[in-house]
């Protein structure tokens, strides 16, 4: 019996086999019991097919290295007749004679064949074992033991492919910007019919964003049985959006009735909460827009939106950035100016500055140029205002930098709607990369507007309590109406005045809860003389801590630099870390 002894467990035959078995082996021939099996074919334990005796701790051992050398136990004590080692010449030649040893092996103890030889695949056959032929957790090849672990091998089997072109309920990409995240939505009628609170909320959420603030958006509860009774009697707006917790059957049933109600042209998002992609590809088999998957945060429904109007193969529309001083006089249109030479020359990108303080704009001074009528016409008629018109209502400052210039003539009004400034801001982002807007200290329609859809905002103050009292006025403001936007930035201006009690920079910002992205030092003589001279200070003094400064602001801006190491000129809050 040495081809059923174990090198590892060494057990009484009386335990291990019944008095019939042992009297079926006691018949048995010595040709019957000498089955020889090459240990290149299977390891010695592989064949030890009676288990009673075995403990808990033995099963879990790990059978012996498979190219340890074959261990040869002694005879039974129960049988007279002693077996013959194994001879190399005995071993079978081919596959098949190795799967009748097998069966042969099987007759011996009377044990189930079937699933045990089933069990057996064709490469277990190979001439050279390795770890993937019998892995080490494998158990001894009984058929509850087999059953045993071809349960946890199902249990082990990998969740099914996720949908890649929706949008993840468990990844924070959607807090990263994307590019195109400033590119608004147009005026669009938005159904929304909810099956969850959260749900709602979420889109509440979203109607509030810049992007989508053209939209109309109509939210409803009760999901797609909803939607199909409403639009029995109702005109199917130009997007909808479904959120679902009905089974597939359920939903494809839903949509088979909508799809009888809605017009062609209607655009349709569905939100659900399995991560599948068979039913992903079945809807847009089906003709949905888009499947969003539980969307956790108002930006993931606005990206998705903007995502089915924006047009690939249109043209590029610009980023607008917004000046605003907390209060007159604290150097906002400077700074403006400067950063837009900046944008345009530094970092080689086209920019338009447009002077929105029409009676007393200094652009059109610190560019020298003349004053033009051009942006009054535009705002008077922004519907006639085309690509060939602004070609030539823009002043040429340099090659990449144009000048819509302020009128300063105080012989008129300039009472316009936010419509016309809308209409034209729209116009000009059309044609160029960079708008920089210069927005007057007040307080209108128009300029609140202008303000709240900025895609990047800019405040000037300066360290006195006047103006540390708007600025944090205008940034409450704008945290209020851009939930899902970045902070505005922060740049404080005019530090170091001779003789001026001056709020610390520290305090300031954390009042306001947001640190400068520069402090500008007091330098009348250098910023004198660039204006006087009608020049950016870049070009008066290139190697100045101020110009350092703006051209950091422009970087940042720009999403080029880090505001931890933005140039400043004296940072006070450096100094306080050293004292």
């Amino acid at each position: 019996m040495t081809n059923l002894a174990n090198n590892k467990f060494d057990f009484d035959t009386d335990d291990a086999f019944t008095e019939e078995e042992l009297a079926d082996l006691e018949a048995l021939s010595e040709e019957d019991l000498d089955i020889d099996f090459d240990d290149d074919d299977f390891g010695v334990d592989d064949l030890d097919c009676s288990i009673e005796s075995w403990d808990d701790e033995d099963l879990s051992s790990p059978p012996p290295p498979i190219d340890a050398e074959p261990v040869v136990a002694e005879p039974a004590p129960t049988f007279e007749e002693s077996v013959e080692p194994v001879s190399q010449e005995a071993l079978p030649d081919s596959e098949e004679e190795a799967l009748a040893a097998i069966e042969q092996a099987l007759d011996m103890v009377n044990e189930p064949k079937s699933q045990i030889v089933d069990d057996f695949a064709d490469e277990d056959f190979d001439d050279d074992f390795d770890d993937d032929d019998f892995p080490v957790e494998q158990p001894p090849l009984t058929a509850s033991m087999t059953q045993d672990y071809s349960a946890k091998s199902a249990d082990a089997v990998p969740a099914p492919p996720v949908v890649a072109n929706a949008a993840s309920a468990f990844s924070d990409e959607e807090d990263v910007p994307q590019e195109g995240d400033h590119i608004p939505v147009p005026r669009i009628n938005i159904g929304v019919f909810c099956e969850t609170q959260g749900t709602s909320e979420l889109v509440e959420a979203a109607a509030s964003d810049r992007r989508l603030s053209k939209a109309h958006i109509n939210i409803f509860m009760g999901g797609l049985k909803k939607a199909v009774q409403h639009f029995q009697s109702e005109t199917t707006p130009n997007l909808l959006i479904l959120e679902t917790v009905a089974s597939s059957a359920e939903l494809f049933e839903g949509l088979d009735q909508l799809a009888e109600l809605c017009d062609p042209s209607t655009k349709v998002i569905v939100i659900g909460h399995v991560n599948d992609v068979k039913l992903y590809r079945e809807l847009m088999d089906r003709g949905i827009s888009e499947y969003l998957i539980s969307p956790r945060r108002p930006i993931q429904v606005t990206r998705s939106i903007a995502s089915l109007y924006v047009d690939p193969s249109a043209p590029p529309i610009g980023r607008s950035i917004v000046f605003v001083g907390a209060r007159g006089g604290v150097g906002s249109s400077t700074i403006c100016h400067n950063v837009a030479w900046a944008i345009a020359e530094m970092h080689k990108s086209d920019t338009v500055i447009l002077d929105l303080d029409l009676a007393f704009g200094t652009a059109s001074l610190d560019f020298e140029q003349d004053p033009s009528q051009g942006l009054a016409e535009a705002l008077a008629a922004p519907e006639r205002l085309d690509d060939v018109l602004l070609d030539r209502l823009l002043q040429k400052c340099t090659d990449r930098l144009s000048l819509f210039a302020a009128p300063n003539l105080l012989d008129r009004d300039y009472d316009m709607p936010a419509s016309s400034f809308e209409e034209v801001l729209d116009m000009v982002r059309r044609g160029v990369p960079n708008l920089v807007v210069d927005l007057p200290h007040a307080w209108t329609e128009w300029t609140r507007s202008i303000l709240h859809t900025a895609d990047e905002i800019v405040i000037t103050a300066t360290p006195d309590l006047s103006s540390f009292r708007n600025a944090k006025n205008l940034i409450e403001s704008v945290k209020a109406s851009r939930t899902n936007d970045a902070p505005p930035y922060l740049v404080l201006n005019q530090m170091g005045v001779p003789k001026r009690p001056e709020i610390p920079v520290e305090q300031f910002a954390e009042a306001l809860e947001i640190d400068p992205i520069a402090v500008i030092n007091w330098d009348p003589q250098l910023f004198g003389m660039a204006s006087t001279n009608a020049e950016p200070v870049f070009e008066t003094s290139a190697k100045s801590k101020a110009a350092a400064s703006l051209g950091q602001i422009a970087s940042i801006i720009l999403g080029q630099g880090s505001e931890k190491k933005s140039g400043r000129g004296l940072d006070i809050k450096s100094l306080f870390r050293k004292l």
